[in-house]
């Protein structure tokens, strides 16, 4: 049988987009889930996983609804490939059916690795440029661009909440006042609240 996966992160984004791919390749049932891929409890995937045999096929819109890193897609696909569950990936032309289908795939998952470990070697050199200049004195205003920042650096699991504060200049407090806030659209001027967006400290 064909399974289709479709995954969105939030409740209020729409399915629509990625139902409608799936039912035009022809699977034959959709497992839908909206919640972040970072949550590692992700009901409906796993009640997928369980149902699959041998022979049968995972159809998904895009590799970033099956998992959230290069490491997870890598041991999702493999478990396929160990029980001969078929693979197939819409918006990236991917067929684990085909020898060349698996071969994309790994080069794939091998540019997209390259690419998360060169953007972590230009923030740890910025971060280095900033220890090695000795910053000292004040912090910077909690404003929306270092609170984004801060957040991508903790989402990406590459820092510790010390480096994170270092390279950001926001007081630890303020980290986790908006860690887990809602990202507020750019058409406000400040990502946090009215009359906080002043010099800490």
């Amino acid at each position: 049988m064909k399974f289709g996966y479709a995954r969105v992160s939030k409740n209020e984004q729409n399915l629509d987009l990625q139902l409608d791919a799936l039912r035009k390749y022809g699977v034959d049932e959709i497992f839908e889930e909206k919640i972040s891929s970072k949550n590692g409890n992700r009901p409906q995937l796993t009640k997928l996983l369980d149902l699959l045999r041998t022979g049968d096929m995972v159809v998904i819109y895009r590799l970033d609804r099956l998992g959230r890193t290069v490491k997870q897609l890598l041991e999702l696909v493999e478990s396929f490939d160990k029980r001969g569950i078929h693979f197939v990936s819409l918006n990236e032309n991917l067929d684990t059916t085909t020898a060349m289908g698996k071969f994309c795939f790994h080069m794939f998952c091998s540019v997209a690795q390259m690419e998360r470990d060169v953007i972590s070697e230009r923030t740890k050199a910025g971060l280095e440029s900033a220890r090695a200049r000795g910053r000292t004195g004040g912090r910077k205003p909690a404003d929306r661009t270092q609170i984004q920042k801060a957040k991508k650096m903790y989402k990406s699991g590459e820092f510790s909440i010390k480096e994170i504060l270092e390279l950001t200049g926001i007081k630890k407090s303020t980290f986790y006042k908006y860690l887990n806030m809602p990202t507020i659209t750019d058409n406000k001027k400040n990502d946090v609240p009215e009359g906080q967006n002043r010099k800490e400290g």
